[in-house]
This record gives C-alpha cells, structure tokens and sequence, in this order.
C-alpha cells in the first residue's frame, strides 16, 4: 500500500504508463527511482526532471527502497524483483499502484473501450491544457505535447486510460466512466466477448451512487449497459445515432481527411469543431473527449481550441517519412475495428494506391481475428503480411501468417501476399510501389521499429 513520502523504485520506469507513474508519485511527495533496459526519451525526460533512472538491471538497485513498483512484463525473476523479495521490501504491480494513485484524488475520470481511449485521453489533456480545471492526466502513449504521457495538475481531479487488459481497471476508483466501445479483443486471457461485457460491466459497478456513465450509443455492447439496471445514476449518451443526446453534425472532411464538423445536444449546436486528424473514428474520440469535458466544466471555446491543437499520439497514423515519393504511415491498429477504422482515415489521404503492410502480434489473434474471411481489409489496394510477432506468447505451430493471407483473400481473392521479412517487403515495395503511393505499416509489435526499414 501506497504511504506518505515513501521510496519507491519502479522497474520499467521508461514505459509508456509506468514513466507516468514516476512523474506523478514524485509530484505527490514521494521519492521516486527507477530502472530500464534502455535509455528511451521517457527515461531522458525523467532524468532531466530530477528523477534517479538506472539504465539496466542491478540487484543493488533497489537497495534502501520501501516499495517496489513493476511494470507486466516483468517477471517474478526478475534479478531487481528477487532482490525486493530477498530484502523484504512488499512489490505492487503498475496498474495496482494506479489504482492507489486514483484513490488519492477526489474525482477520477477513467476513460475505458477496446479501441480510442488513448486519444480520448489524451484530448482531454488538450483540452484541459487550455482550460480551467488543471486535472493530472495519465495518457499510456507517447504525446508530443506532453513530451511523454502525463501532465501533471494541481487539482484534485484524476483523468486516466482504463484498461481493460486482465481486468486491470478494476483496481481504480472511478466517479466518472467513459466507454467508448466493447470488442472481442484480449481472447488469450478473455473467453469470449461476454466475458469481455461482464469486465466493463465489473467497472461501472465501482462508480458511486452519484457517479456518471458516459458511453458510446453506436456500439451495440455500450448501448446494453447503457439501458442495464445496474447503470451508474446518471448516463450520458454520444454517438453518430440520432438517439445519442450528443453527436456530430454538419460533418465533412477537407483532401487531408480532416473532419469538421458541429457538436450538437439534443439537436441544439454548441460548438463547430475543427480537427486536425483524419478519420471518421477521430470524430467520435472527440465527441466522447468534449462529453467529459463539459460535465468537468470546461467552455465550449476551450474544448474546441484543445481539439483543434491536438495532434496524434506517437503510432498512431504517424508518418514516417518518403521512399521514392511513397508516403510511409504507421498504426498502433491491431483488432479488425481497429484496421478498419484508420484504413478509412488512411484511404481519404492517398492520392495514390494504398498498400497496408499488417504485422500480427500474437498468435491467438491471429487465430481468432485474422484467419477466416476477413473483410477490414477492403478499403486498402493492397496487404502484405509478414511473419507474426510473438509478443506474450509462445509459437504452438496452430497459425501462421499464411492462414491470415488465406483469411484476406476470402473476403477479396488476391489481395493479400505473405511475405516473411521487412527486408523482403522493401525489396518488393520498391520494385511495385509508385510515387504518390502510401504505405500504411499496422500492428501492436515491433512493427513501428520495422517500419524504418522501409525508408
């Protein structure tokens, strides 16, 4: 349990939520250190605001500390984890230590959904930015604005992603839920998508009586929860459907793809929105951003200029640069929603054909999302499928990347070709694509280091 001016040492302090972590716990009144295996600009971030950051793994590290602090992907035999163990000093995963964190602040907004919260998230830091009420909020990307994931505020309001990954947001306090859609991702620890409502369902029980459930009427699980007896107090509904009391109206893109558009309540025009993003789903992420903006009590204007200054976060349709005069974009999309939505975004930009190189991270995706008649695809000219990136998992030799081609070309026959390497992918980019080309690189993996290999 978290206590007063403890010291706590976080292993993995140059992840994407676990940097955040350090920045708040320091500015909370807590002496923070911490370690990685690389020097990252998080790590340079922390270290240029005072904070101790050991770059590699030590035992001696963690000497002194009175709370050891982890990130997932450390294991139990982890040299520093051992260490803790040997010394007595207690251990707390990262998404438990958040959970205490929120419980710290008198209202705590968690922004939860399979796909978005990391925008809605970090509009919300945009808009609060500008505006009145100087919220701390916790962001689980790299935000150019932030020059990391957080900013930091003097008020007693906690804004924070709400992950659903292993029923991690069950750990935070929350007085106000944003959900932005429910999908049938995470099936190597989720069952079936039922489970995966009864999760998000879990969440919404920890709201108090007063609490508020904001959701996404467009999503056919949201829209459930949204009508369930079991509802927060009060709910607050957004969307593209007529019946949602906030939605967008007057919408229209410019030849970038950047939307434009009116943010109406129940019909009733309260602000003309202007992004600078593309993407139909961007649409929504703002709406939802601008939703719990106004019950925090931000202006109209402020929202509206926080929207207009927000740029994406790192992978998420980043460009990357030119090869020959093809455009080379990147995607952190990794669930079939998820392609479909920014191939969409991508597909009001190119001027020429687009090409998706899609990079799978796990084999139980690949398994159950991407290898029968898959049709999320449609929208690009061409899909070339390298091998798939193991992340948490072990190869079984059930699924291989060709399945996921076999996938593809059900739904449009010859779309697809499976090509092994990014090296392999360059060479044939390089003999087939043509300037005014763009090439989208997708996945959740290592795919956004491989991407530079097509430069």
């Amino acid at each position: 349990m978290l206590e007063a001016k403890q010291k706590i040492f976080l292993i993995g302090i140059g992840g994407c939520s676990m940097n955040g972590l350090a920045q708040i716990l320091a500015a909370r009144g807590y002496s923070v250190s911490g370690s990685d295996r690389d020097s990252s600009p998080f790590t340079d971030t922390l270290i240029k605001m005072g904070i101790p950051v050991f770059i590699g793994h030590d035992a001696k590290h963690v000497e002194g500390a009175q709370l050891v602090i982890y990130s997932a992907a450390i294991k139990p035999d982890h040299v520093e984890r051992a260490a803790a163990r040997a010394l007595g000093i207690p251990e707390m995963e990262r998404s438990v230590a958040l959970g205490e964190i929120s419980a710290q602040y008198e209202s705590v907004v968690g922004i939860a959904g399979c796909h978005g919260k990391t925008t809605i998230t970090s509009m919300l830091a945009s808009i609060t930015l500008r505006g009145v009420t100087d919220a701390t909020v916790h962001v689980g990307g790299n935000v150019d604005f932030l020059s990391g994931g957080t900013k930091v505020g003097n008020s007693g309001l906690f804004i924070t992603e709400a992950c659903e990954y292993v029923e991690s947001f069950l750990t935070l306090r929350p007085t106000t839920v944003l959900i932005s859609n429910i999908d049938d991702d995470h099936l190597d620890y989720y069952a079936d998508i039922g489970e995966i409502v009864e999760a998000f369902r879990k969440f919404l029980r920890l709201l108090p009586a007063d609490g508020l459930f904001i959701g996404c009427i467009d999503d056919q699980h949201v829209r459930s929860l949204l009508s369930a007896p079991d509802k927060a107090k009060r709910t607050i509904s957004y969307g593209f459907d007529k019946d949602a009391a906030y939605r967008p109206i007057n919408l229209e893109f410019d030849e970038r793809g950047f939307a434009s558009f009116d943010l109406a309540h129940r019909g009733t025009k309260l602000a003309h929105i202007k992004l600078n993003i593309p993407g139909k789903h961007n649409v929504l992420n703002a709406v939802g951003a601008a939703v719990v903006a106004l019950e925090l009590g931000e202006s109209v204007d402020d929202i509206a200029m926080g929207l207009e200054a927000y740029t994406l976060t790192a992978r998420r349709f980043e460009k990357y640069g030119e090869n020959n005069g093809v455009s080379i974009y990147h995607d952190y999309a990794h669930h079939p929603a998820e392609v479909r939505a920014v191939l969409d975004a991508a597909a009001r930009v190119s001027q020429g054909k687009l090409w998706c190189v899609f990079q799978c991270n796990s084999f139980t995706r690949a398994k159950t999302l991407f290898s029968r008649n898959v049709t999320c695809f449609l929208q690009a000219n061409e899909v070339l499928v390298p091998n798939i990136f193991p992340g948490r998992e072990v190869d079984d030799g059930s699924v291989h990347a060709r399945d996921m081609v076999n996938g593809i070309n059900m739904a449009q026959p010859g779309k697809a070709k499976y090509i092994p390497t990014f090296e392999e992918i360059r060479e044939y980019l390089d003999e087939h694509a043509q300037p005014g080309d763009l090439v989208l690189t997708l996945g959740s993996g290592d795919v956004y280091k491989q991407t530079n290999k097509l430069l």
